[in-house]
């Protein structure tokens, strides 16, 4: 029998390359426990995709300096605000997975803008990891004290006298204000024209001034200016009527109950974060919210806090998502 023996050196390429690949491996591994263990060790950026004065800003400041507290390194939130949302979540969903560029994700950013159009540079479901939801929101309508109805029957008595005639502004095209209130006007057989801001802020200044007879909104931007007086408001999507405004009904009383849905305001990052550091940062949140001084802060803009788990939250918005994507298939919406 013959007995055929393989060179050495034929082999010993193969093996080099798969104890090369190997020892990659081992060293990315190695890198992100050191990553998981010595974080943070750096300011964190947390971006807003939305003007300074919208809802979004405002839960994002409140959270910041309590959550830079408990994580030992400042947490500075930027406004990025553009496409209703979607410039800014864009960047968060393309930045660096290494925890120090998260981002505020809210319905418009991961649900109703994705599920209107088309042209969306990412994935709600794929390219984020979600960490915390923060707090739930209700929305309103609300009209500049100009406008001839104070309440809701007032209101659609209104509109339907005159189609046409009236705009509303909302924080941005394909964002939830823009996309409940088009559900809105077609369950209620209204027309209304849709103006479009860079955020709740920008558009809440001209609906207060006057430029624009109304504005569909989370509550807490829109609350503090009708508690002055300077808004009037009109119905709610909430589970109920809210102590704060107990004489407007909600969407679901008036009979139009699929658009009686609140809004989330949550913190997520781009996908690929370590799951050690996706616990911190939703460790360091719970524990800022137990802080009974900054759980008033959010609950006295009429939100409620939820702080729910990474797995909970993702879950949420996939929900969310199939939603938003089912009210604009059987409503006919688009963009155009």
């Amino acid at each position: 029998m013959t007995t055929i023996t393989r060179p050495l050196t034929q082999t010993t390429p193969l093996l080099t390359s798969v104890s090369m690949a190997l020892l990659a491996t081992l060293a990315l591994l190695s890198a992100g426990d050191s990553l998981a263990q010595n974080y943070p060790n750096k300011s964190i950026r947390l971006q807003v995709p939305f003007a300074p004065g919208g809802t979004t800003d405002i839960v994002a400041r409140v959270i910041a300096e309590p959550l830079g507290r408990v994580l030992g390194q400042s947490v500075i939130v930027e406004n990025k605000p553009g496409g209703g949302g979607v410039v800014g979540a864009n960047e968060t969903a393309k930045a660096v997975p290494d925890g120090y560029n998260l981002g505020v994700a809210t319905v418009s950013t991961t649900a109703a803008n994705p599920a209107i159009n088309a042209k969306i540079p990412y994935n709600p479901l794929t390219d984020f990891t979600p960490i915390i939801n923060i707090a739930a929101t209700p929305n309103v309508i609300a009209v500049n004290p100009s406008f001839p109805a104070t309440d809701y029957a007032g209101f659609i008595a209104e509109l339907k006298k005159h189609p046409g005639k009236y705009s509303y502004s909302s924080s941005g095209t394909g964002g939830i204000g823009h996309l409940q209130t088009e559900l809105f006007k077609n369950l209620s057989g209204t027309f209304i024209t849709h103006i479009p801001y860079r955020g709740a802020g920008p558009a809440l200044n001209d609906t207060v001034a006057g430029q624009v007879p109304m504005i569909f909104d989370n509550l807490p931007s829109a609350l503090p200016f009708i508690k002055e007086n300077r808004l009037v408001a009109i119905v709610v999507a909430a589970p109920q009527r809210l102590a704060v405004m107990p004489n407007v009904p909600t969407f679901k009383e008036v009979g139009l109950e699929p658009v009686n849905r609140m809004a989330y305001y949550g913190i997520y990052g781009p996908k690929g974060l370590p799951k050690e550091v996706v616990e911190r940062i939703s460790n360091g949140v719970k524990k800022a919210l137990e802080d009974p001084q900054v759980r008033k802060r959010i609950e006295d803009t009429g939100s409620l806090i939820v702080a729910n788990s990474p797995e909970q939250f993702q879950a949420q918005i996939k929900a969310e998502f199939e939603i938003y994507k089912k009210v604009v298939e059987s409503q006919k919406l688009s963009l155009d």
